[in-house]
């Protein structure tokens, strides 16, 4: 979508070029056919496909449930629904917001909250999933990092309002793509 809608994106971006590039041939060609002959998923699936995605030990680190996550102080994913999540959050990191998490984590001592999007276009319902994800990690008095995971057209440049947004207004913010979360973590 990304190169489809701006070609030059390859050439600003050598180094994700080449991340890609070895993620793709890990895959190998067998499995690489096998992904692009699924059917699309809609958007209203890809927060249960993030969370697949960080239970298969992407990050390195134990996915914990809540019990075993809340004993040990070790780097951690907690696994649970969205809802045990915001619960977590709201009775230990003074998360407030009436809004669930996709993502609550432990590194390096530290908690860290977020929302995974992937923001298939502009405007409309998209804009207002980007919003969504902007006020979680705007909410105050949280006792954790707060991140927004997004992935999409938003890092278009051009005439793109999210893009602008997040290389302006909310450049001090924990905003990024699902690509680079297991470096952002592991440098806390």
């Amino acid at each position: 979508m990304l190169i489809k809608r701006d070609s030059s994106a390859i050439h600003r971006n050598p180094a994700t070029v080449n991340r890609l590039y070895g993620r793709l041939s890990e895959l190998g060609l067998d499995k690489i056919w096998e992904r692009c002959s699924e059917p699309k998923e809609t958007n209203r699936q890809i927060g249960p496909l993030f969370r697949r995605w960080i239970n298969k030990g992407v990050l390195g680190v134990p996915n914990l449930k809540l019990k075993e996550f809340i004993t040990t102080k070790d780097n951690a994913i907690l696994d649970a629904t969205e809802k045990e999540m915001t619960n977590f959050a709201k009775k230990y990191l003074n998360y407030n917001r009436n809004k669930g998490l996709d993502f609550v984590a432990r590194f390096n001592g530290k908690y860290v909250i977020g929302e995974a999007k992937f923001l298939t276009d502009f405007g409309g319902h998209q804009n207002a999933q980007f919003s969504d994800a902007i006020s979680t990690i705007q909410t105050e008095g949280v006792k954790a990092v707060k991140i927004a995971i997004l992935d999409g057209v938003l890092y278009i440049k051009g005439n793109n309002k999210m893009n602008k947004d997040i290389t302006t207004t909310y450049a001090k913010y924990n905003i990024m793509s699902a690509l680079v979360l297991r470096e952002f973590l592991f440098q806390l």
